[in-house]
C-alpha cells in the first residue's frame, strides 16, 4: 500500500513521554478544573475521565457543562517552559526530512501550543499543515467526525491512504476503524490497539514501505 499523507500527533508523540510535559499539561488542566470551575480536587480526576470519555477531551466536557473561553483555557493550561521538557531531535529531524509522504500535525491541543512545540523541536519547516481543536470542533479525536474532518481539510479523499500515528491506544483503535493505518507509538496499549507499534522513529520508514495491515 503505498502512503501519501502521515498524521502526526504532537503531545507524547513527537517529543518522548518520559519528557514529562505533557504530565505538566495535564496538571495545569486539572488546576484550572480547581481554581477556574471549583472542582475538589480529589474529585477532579474521575471528572476528568468521565469528561474524556465521554466527549473525546477534557475540554470538550468542560464546554458541555460551562460557559468557558476556550482560547484562555488554552492559554492558562500550555503556560509552560518548553526549556525544562523538550528540545531538538536530530535524529527525528533527519527522519522527517526524508519521508515523501505529505506530513500533517493533528493535535487535540491548539495551533499556538502546537507551533511552540514544533518550533522548539525544531521540526517546523516539515509540516504543510497543522490541524488542531479548533479545526475540528465541535468534534475531537478519537471520534470519527473528527478523522472525517482532518481528512478533508488534508483534501484526502480515501483513509487507506492515510497513516496516523498516536501515542493514544484509544485514538490508534479509532483511527483504524475509520480506515486509516494506524500506529500506535510508544510503550501504551498493546499491538492490538494499532496497525503496528513503534518505540524507536528509525523503524517508520520501512514499516510505511511495507504497508501491511
Amino acid at each position: 500500500m503505498t502512503y501519501t499523507t502521515i498524521f502526526f500527533d504532537l503531545d507524547d508523540t513527537l517529543y518522548p513521554h518520559e519528557s514529562g510535559l505533557w504530565q505538566a499539561v495535564r496538571g495545569r488542566i486539572s488546576l484550572y478544573m480547581h481554581e477556574k470551575l471549583g472542582f475538589d480536587k480529589e474529585e477532579i480526576s474521575v471528572i476528568r475521565e468521565d469528561y474524556f470519555q465521554t466527549y473525546g477531551t477534557t475540554l470538550r466536557g468542560i464546554q458541555a457543562n460551562f460557559d468557558v473561553d476556550e482560547k484562555e483555557y488554552h492559554a492558562y493550561v500550555h503556560q509552560l517552559p518548553l526549556d525544562d521538557y523538550i528540545a531538538p531531535d536530530p535524529n527525528l529531524r533527519a527522519l522527517l526530512e526524508h519521508l515523501p509522504q505529505r506530513k500533517i500535525v493533528f493535535t487535540s491541543a491548539d495551533m499556538a501550543h502546537a507551533q511552540r512545540v514544533l518550533s522548539h523541536l525544531g521540526i517546523s519547516d516539515y509540516f504543510e499543515k497543522i490541524i488542531d481543536i479548533y479545526a475540528v470542533a465541535p468534534h475531537a479525536k478519537p471520534q470519527p467526525e473528527a478523522f472525517q474532518r482532518a481528512l478533508s481539510l488534508a483534501d484526502e479523499n480515501d483513509p487507506r491512504s492515510c497513516v496516523m500515528i498516536d501515542d493514544f491506544p484509544k485514538t490508534t483503535r479509532a483511527a483504524r476503524d475509520f480506515g486509516l493505518f494506524s500506529i500506535l507509538k510508544g510503550n501504551k496499549g498493546s499491538i492490538e490497539d494499532a496497525d503496528a507499534q513503534i518505540e524507536d522513529w528509525s523503524k517508520l520508514p520501512k514499516l510505511l514501505q511495507n504497508g501491511k495491515r
